[in-house]
């Protein structure tokens, strides 16, 4: 860059002397390194790195392993932030290691700090282990819209929910500001809320603060979080993969301890599947029992409120104002004791619908969890059945997106990304007969999976799979079509018939984020929280 902000060449009379030994062939290839870096020189920048899985390099997003991975991250990357170096301090660590740590100065703006290892072998000067810091943005569009501190203040002190932050979709009403929906065009045009949503209302009376608005895939019509006009929000749990979505910046946001709870929505798994990806606790809640006033809708007949959070105790709270209506009494929740002594049950072939990684770490937590729960297997469902079951869901979903959202996506299209413009364009050809059919399949498709819970509860992978790469990951590309149709294939179910589903955060073998869903009766929803966390905290 130029100094206007583009990437060139490190002027010599620009460089800084450095202080420390004078070690032969260091800063020759230190400054070639710099000079590669401003020019996105991808095969010096290789070179001038040591070969091999040993080689480090770390940021804020988190640590690539190997030379593999962090040449495969800078080639997807599209070249480093314009800078200078303002000051060099080197030390000699032996005969063959050397420490160089750089003070840079953004074109932007702002200052960083640059550690490199340096190796001499054969080849030269190579860069072993490195460490890339630069200041924070004010405001990460990635995951917030807006924000503020707070934003709105609680309206109650004192209450169950006193101290907790909220990060809102912003699909919410937040009075004052607009909703977006995750779309500039469609923010532009926006009139400020006059009042909260319900939900929103019900959280400020417990005596929670809204710290923001938070980032949301397109009219959320999405699994993934990689938003084309935003940037996909990081996920610091699983650094260089996504986010998961729809209710991806409320996930962020609560991974990375700016707020305690996330508010979101569900319609196909926009909470369990960012919970899954990111290692948080969350709830979609039963069709119907938390009030939609104030939401932007998606598709009815299955969106619901939910909420994430990084442990279950503050999800229970949250939960538990959420299903009570202003009058203190429960809204939809069902009779307590519901599920004491309730089996957890699998449906065969369920599991094995998740990578092999995803399914051991199930069947792992099966195992503990069957010293203190009695454990069953419902009956399977026929493959042809399920298949039509999810169609039934997708064509419901796109007719109720059309009717919510058609007269918009008409002049705007051209304002969507990718993926979300090609489903409304299917959405679109959806007819009154195909909504017909599907809702008699849909009918069926309930009462099958309700039958299934047989006065249990239902285990169920959150997702297919943990978070793909983000370099793997483009919007309406074949690796996230094809893993949002294995995924809703799991998550439609409780969708289908209306049920609340709690995700339990698992790991993988290899330490990445994966979940498991508890699906159980309508009206459970508090006391499944309490399930899970009680089954958590089996040895």
């Amino acid at each position: 860059m130029s100094a206007d902000g583009g990437s060139g060449p490190v002027a010599a009379e620009a460089r800084p002397v450095p202080h420390g030994p004078d070690v032969p062939g260091l800063m020759d290839a230190f400054w070639a390194y710099e000079t590669a870096l401003m020019a996105d020189d991808l095969p010096t920048l290789d070179a001038l790195f040591a070969p091999g899985p040993d080689t480090l390099r770390g940021d804020a997003a988190g640590l690539l392993v190997g030379h593999e991975a962090i040449s495969s991250f800078r080639g997807g990357r599209g070249g480093a932030p314009a800078r200078r170096i303002v000051r060099v301090e080197v030390r000699a660590l032996g005969e063959r290691h050397a420490v160089v740590v750089a003070i840079t100065e953004l074109l932007r703006g702002g200052r960083g700090q640059q550690t490199q290892v340096w190796e001499r072998g054969e080849g030269g000067w190579k860069v072993a282990v490195a460490h890339v810091a630069v200041a924070a943005p004010a405001l990460d569009r990635r995951i917030w819209r807006v924000v503020g501190t707070p934003l709105v203040p609680a309206t109650t002190e004192g209450g169950p929910l006193t101290g907790e932050t909220v990060a809102v979709k912003d699909l919410f009403a937040v009075a004052g500001q607009r909703i977006g929906a995750g779309n500039p065009a469609r923010l532009a045009e926006a009139s400020p809320e006059p009042r909260h949503a319900a939900a929103v209302e019900a959280l400020l009376g417990a005596g929670a603060a809204v710290t923001g608005i938070a980032a949301t895939d397109e009219l959320a019509y999405s699994l993934a979080g990689t938003s084309t006009h935003y940037g996909t929000p990081p996920n610091p749990r699983a650094p260089h993969r996504i986010s998961g979505g729809s209710s991806s910046g409320s996930a962020s946001a609560v991974s990375l301890g700016h707020a305690s709870l996330g508010l979101g929505t569900d319609t196909g798994g926009s909470i369990r599947v960012p919970a899954a990806y990111q290692g948080l606790w969350g709830i979609r809640t039963t069709h119907g029992a938390v009030p939609r006033d104030g939401l932007l809708p998606l598709a009815p007949s299955f969106d619901t409120v939910g909420l994430l959070a990084r442990t279950p105790g503050p999800l229970a709270r949250a939960a538990d104002v959420l299903l009570h209506d202003v009058d203190g009494a429960a809204a939809g929740t069902g009779r307590a004791g519901m599920l004491a002594g309730a089996a957890l049950r699998t449906v065969p072939g369920l599991v094995e619908l998740a990578d092999g990684d995803v399914a051991e770490a199930i069947d792992a937590a099966l195992r503990r969890w069957a010293g203190s729960r009695r454990m069953e297997r419902a009956a399977a469902i026929d493959e042809a059945a399920h298949t039509a079951w999810l169609g039934a869901f997708r064509t419901i979903q796109a007719r109720e997106a059309w009717q919510a959202h058609g007269d918009w996506v008409r002049v705007h299209e051209g304002d969507l990304g990718p993926d979300v413009a090609a489903r409304f364009r299917t959405a679109r050809t959806v007819t009154a007969e195909q909504e017909r059919r599907a809702r008699e399949v849909r009918a069926v498709a309930a009462e099958e999976v309700r039958g299934r819970l047989g006065g249990g509860v239902l285990v169920v992978p959150a997702a297919s799979s943990v978070a793909p790469l983000l370099r793997d990951s483009a919007a309406g590309g074949p690796l996230i079509e094809a893993q949002r149709e294995r995924t809703l294939r799991l998550t439609c179910l409780a969708g289908l018939a209306g049920l609340p589903a709690v995700t339990v955060p698992l790991r993988t073998a290899a330490g990445l984020p994966t979940g498991v869903t508890l699906v159980g009766p309508a009206g459970s929803d508090v006391e499944l929280i309490h399930l899970a966390a009680a089954l958590e905290e089996t040895p």
